[in-house]
């Protein structure tokens, strides 16, 4: 416990700060960060494999200059063999040891705190194409489906 006390003292700030900074700086999802791997980083390309992202599709995203060298840093932190941000559970030899990512949860909690002490707040705004579009959910389905037989006429 007290090694646990003493690595989140001295990394537990940074861990997040990086985290985060990776995250942005390669337009990542909260999830495709979290099962990021070691193997995944293509020094040489200067590109990620992201897999199963969004749709469940792998993707390739650039590697900026700088996150290179922020996770380097961090990977010689840890050492962990396969993945890039291990739980902390146990400390760091843990995290050396650990086949599970950091927590979900406590991430979440984390980028809500930094949200909420910078005073950002979610909003929404209307899109162009939800602008446009929005006379389509509101009329009422007879007008929906008279303008489908008009187009299936114009296009016979």
């Amino acid at each position: 416990a007290a090694e646990r006390a003493h690595f989140d003292r001295r990394y537990g700030s940074h861990l997040r700060h990086l985290f985060f900074f990776t995250v942005y700086s390669m337009g990542l999802r909260l999830g495709e960060a979290l099962a990021l791997r070691v193997g995944d980083i293509d020094s040489a390309r200067m590109r990620v494999h992201i897999r199963d992202a969004k749709g469940n599709r792998d993707r390739l995203v650039t590697l900026p200059q700088a996150s290179l060298n922020v996770l380097r840093r961090f990977w010689a932190v840890h050492r962990n063999p396969q993945l890039m941000f291990p739980s902390r559970t146990g400390g760091i030899e843990g995290a050396r040891a650990s086949d599970t990512a950091m927590d979900r949860a406590g991430v979440q909690r984390a980028l809500a705190q930094v949200a909420a002490d910078i005073g950002l707040k979610k909003t929404s705004t209307r899109t162009a194409c939800a602008t446009a579009t929005q006379h389509i959910f509101l009329r009422p389905a007879s007008a929906c489906l008279t303008s489908r037989r008009s187009w299936a006429t114009a296009a016979s």
